[in-house]
């Protein structure tokens, strides 16, 4: 299959949809098209949360502020799978994803462990019809001309198959610098066991019902009751439902990290927090 994930709404997927149809007969699935509009990190954060549930498939993702320079466009191999992005950033974290999800699931274990199985490729562009929409000139011919390479054949052979089908190419080479994103690291404090008692954080997205996604790994909120997220008290509850509609709390989201949230209402509004603000977190009479 092609996914599909940009920040381009409606009606530009469709003509991206229309080029992919005319080259190959592949099964197209949106990801999403509401993307944080010109943000690759926010773009990133998403598809490295979203893309491992997919089987092998061929990503075309455009969130792409430097349409029309000089930036690269990038074909990247993870495992089995194949992004084609910008080279901006947004494709390399959800690489890492796939590829240590693909290695987890033919190792039969969890992910970790060695480099993660990631190749980029820079992809030699004729001129483009336009330089306002490469989404449609540039990135959905080459998702196309990829997936027909891996209808060949190859691709049964899994992540040897691929890479040998992108190597055959005659227009991508080896990409040696690609823009990579990495995320903030939170930075915790500890009391003299060890315990945590303070995490200073970073707001990395918020989402359409305005929750608050942190870079605060989920595990070092759990089994505390209460903390105060920059001085304010809140509890720390498992569900939505184990607070009052209107109510502020934090949980740990699907993705694994911390949130900052309200019960039926925003949490941005409500902690009044914005993607990159900081965010500090101390626990209240309990390790956080």
């Amino acid at each position: 299959m092609i996914t599909l994930a940009s920040d381009f709404g409606s009606p530009y997927p469709a003509a991206m949809k229309g080029v992919i149809r005319r080259r190959t007969d592949a099964e197209m699935i949106d990801v999403a098209h509401d993307l944080p509009r010109g943000d690759p990190r926010a773009a990133a954060f998403w598809l490295r949360f979203v893309l491992p549930e997919f089987p092998p498939a061929v990503h075309c993702a455009v969130v792409d502020p430097g349409v029309g320079t000089d930036r690269d466009a990038l074909v990247v191999r993870a495992g089995a799978h194949v992004l084609v992005a910008p080279d901006n950033g947004l494709a390399m974290p959800p690489a890492r994803a796939l590829a240590e999800r693909s290695a987890a699931e033919s190792a039969g274990a969890e992910a970790g462990g060695d480099a993660p199985d990631v190749e980029a490729f820079a992809v030699d562009v004729d001129d483009p019809a336009s330089q306002t929409f490469h989404g449609r000139d540039v990135f959905a011919p080459v998702a196309a001309r990829v997936r027909a390479r891996l209808d060949e054949g190859s691709a049964a052979a899994g992540p040897e198959g691929v890479a040998a089908a992108l190597d055959s190419m005659a227009d991508l080479s080896p990409a040696s610098d690609p823009v990579d994103i990495a995320f903030p690291e939170p930075t915790v404090e500890r009391d003299e066991d060890g315990d945590p008692v303070a995490v200073d954080g970073e707001v990395l997205v918020i989402d359409r019902f305005g929750n608050v996604v942190t870079n605060v790994p989920g595990e070092l909120v759990r089994g505390s009751d209460w903390i105060r997220v920059n001085g304010e008290l809140t509890p720390v509850a498992e569900t939505f439902g184990a607070v009052d509609p209107g109510d502020r709390l934090v949980t740990i989201g699907s993705h694994g990290y911390v949130e900052c949230d309200v019960n039926d209402g925003r949490g941005d509004g409500a902690f009044e927090l914005r993607p990159g603000d900081e965010v500090r977190l101390v626990g209240d009479n309990v390790s956080i």
